[in-house]
């Protein structure tokens, strides 16, 4: 064989190692993704149609469930509350939105910061807090004129709270671009300003309205902590699902209630994505970018309503502080730290706080790599198109599937007498996993939206090169989305850190988490112990958002520099 021969083999015969690791690392993730997120669905699925002894019942279960008027009353209790929080989030949201875009006022930058505060608790938290003000001891309990938090109204005032700044991002987001020629316009034909807030503002930020509306709508019907602190006697479906497995130890009815659970969060989600099919571009190239113009009144009265928003969120997260340092509330309020033994109250002791820390940790180090890397794969390999396209759906479907839902699933995956994953339940492992697959979707956008924002050519030219796609990875892709990395890396430590629902059928006795800590301080009276464990949990997670802001500077000085002129 002549020498050139050699030389074109060689190339051909390398390029189609890297094609064969393409396809391997495509069906790798479809697998990993299958095992994490479809598998433990499907178990879930399954054993709502079955009896205790494991035998295909059909709907024998759901027809219980919904002849049993306690169960059913669930369902309408749940989304009621859902409906009430979201009609009040909303406006609230986009009216701050509005301020932080489309006026002028001071300190903008700080009053979103403020707003974000409740991201870096346990939902919980709020309903924590709310019960030291207006509970049977509050501080302020003679302002509810006779009435009880214990309820629907605890639950709707602690989720407006915790669910405020999610429908604020993406309020924010759907405000912040607009077009000025649209305003210039309406201005020069002499349109009022509440026909042009009418016309132009809505319309061009409905779409933005309707997706942060479900958001809420899904995290109300999902979220465990709050109802399980604050709603006494008023069942909902997520405390329905914990009492069925945990209190009656009734796997099947407590299936019935997961996929009940699941139905108004898929709907929720097949809703946004029809209306999001019908969104247009709202920001041509010849737009121009809206600057506020100057309004005094207007600066005023929205800097008045912003610090009155920002006020509560601070006064709600910083009693739950303050009452984690009180000796005995509210009768004696000499400051003290013995709330902070927490082995006086949990057998667990600092340890719960330990595993969070561990399990966050892990969750944020392996999930990042496999998002990132899972990410790559779907978006810049060209090969084994029907592999990266079930690998993208099935990286999608954590969004449309609640926390308690998932660990429902994996309750029923895991221990299943054929699987010889059983040995994980109860591990730190376990609980990683997922945390993991809980918040993918999130991350995995993330990832895909760093991505798409690199020029093909990079891959190309590399090729070109005869650069194994590897070392293109390594060396170019990671460097030029470091900054995405960290954030994914610090949404999915927060997440872990602060989640409840996801982890509340998974942990062990070795491996209670500190949010779980919180949940049975709380049951035992202990709220003292459990306003402590939650301001750890917020320190942390405040602490590792600023070493990521540090750690960002630091990325954008260094690896991010060839971006400045």
């Amino acid at each position: 064989m002549s020498v050139a021969a050699i030389s074109t083999s060689a190339p051909a015969a390398r390029l189609s190692r890297e094609e064969w690791l393409m396809r391997l690392g495509v069906v790798l993730l479809v697998c990993w993704l299958m095992l994490v997120i479809a598998l433990p669905l499907w178990a879930l699925l399954s054993k709502s149609f079955q009896n205790a002894d494991g035998r295909f019942i059909g709907l024998a279960n759901y027809v219980r469930y919904f002849s049993t008027p306690t169960l059913y009353g669930s369902i309408l209790n749940s989304v009621g509350v859902a409906i009430v929080t979201t009609g009040i989030v909303i406006p609230l949201a986009f009216t701050y939105a509005y301020a932080l875009t489309r006026s002028r006022m001071p300190f903008r930058s700080l009053f979103y910061a403020g707003a974000m505060l409740p991201l870096f608790a346990p939902s919980l938290l709020s309903a924590i807090s709310l019960i030291y003000l207006f509970g049977n001891q509050g501080l302020l309990k003679g302002l509810l004129f006779g009435g009880s938090i214990y309820g629907p109204v605890g639950i709707i005032v602690a989720q407006v709270f915790y669910c405020f700044p999610h429908a604020l991002i993406i309020a924010v987001t759907a405000l912040a671009l607009a077009d000025a020629r649209l305003y210039e316009v309406a201005d020069a034909l002499g349109t009022r300003k509440s026909r042009i807030f009418r016309t132009v503002t809505l319309p061009g930020a409905k779409f933005g309205l309707i997706n942060a509306g479900f958001v809420v709508f899904t995290l109300v019907v999902t979220d465990f902590g709050i109802a399980k602190v604050i709603g006494g006697q008023f069942n909902v479906l997520a405390t329905d699902a914990y009492k069925q497995v945990v209190g009656q130890q009734n796997f099947e009815m407590g299936a019935v209630v997961g996929m009940v659970l699941l139905a108004p969060a898929v709907l929720a989600f097949v809703i946004d994505r029809m209306v999001q099919r019908r969104q247009v571009a709202l920001l041509s190239a010849r737009a121009v970018p809206l600057e506020p113009k100057e309004n005094r009144a207007r600066d005023i009265a929205l800097l008045a309503f912003c610090l009155f928003i920002v006020g509560l969120l601070i006064v709600v997260l910083g009693t739950a502080i303050w009452a984690s340092f009180i000796t005995y509330w509210p009768y004696n309020l000499t400051l003290t730290l013995k709330n902070y033994a927490f082995g006086a109250f949990d057998q667990s002791g600092w340890s719960s706080y330990g595993n969070s820390v561990a399990m966050a940790a892990g969750a944020a180090i392996l999930g990042t790599a496999i998002v990132f890397t899972g990410a790559y794969l779907v978006e810049k390999t060209k090969v084994f198109a029907g592999g990266r396209m079930i690998a993208h759906l099935l990286a999608m479907l954590p969004m449309a599937v609640p926390g308690l839902v998932l660990g429902l699933g994996y309750v029923f995956f895991v221990n299943a007498s054929w699987n010889p994953l059983k040995i994980l339940y109860g591990t730190l492992a376990v609980l990683v996993i997922n945390c993991v697959a809980h918040f993918y979707t999130v991350a995995h956008i993330t990832a895909l939206t760093a991505l798409k924002q690199i020029d093909p050519e990079f891959e190309s030219v590399s090729a070109s090169l005869k650069v194994p796609f590897w070392r293109t990875f390594r060396r170019v892709t990671v460097p030029i989305c470091m900054p995405a990395i960290l954030d994914i890396a610090v949404y999915l430590f927060v997440n872990a850190l602060t989640t409840v629902s996801a982890v509340i059928f998974l942990y062990g006795a070795d491996t209670k988490l500190a949010s779980i800590a919180i949940v049975h301080m709380d049951e035992a009276g202990v709220t003292s112990g459990a306003a402590a464990m939650a301001t750890v949990i917020v320190a942390t997670a405040l602490g590792v958002k600023l070493l990521h802001v540090l750690l960002d500077r630091v990325v954008f000085m260094r690896w991010q520099a060839w971006r400045r002129r």
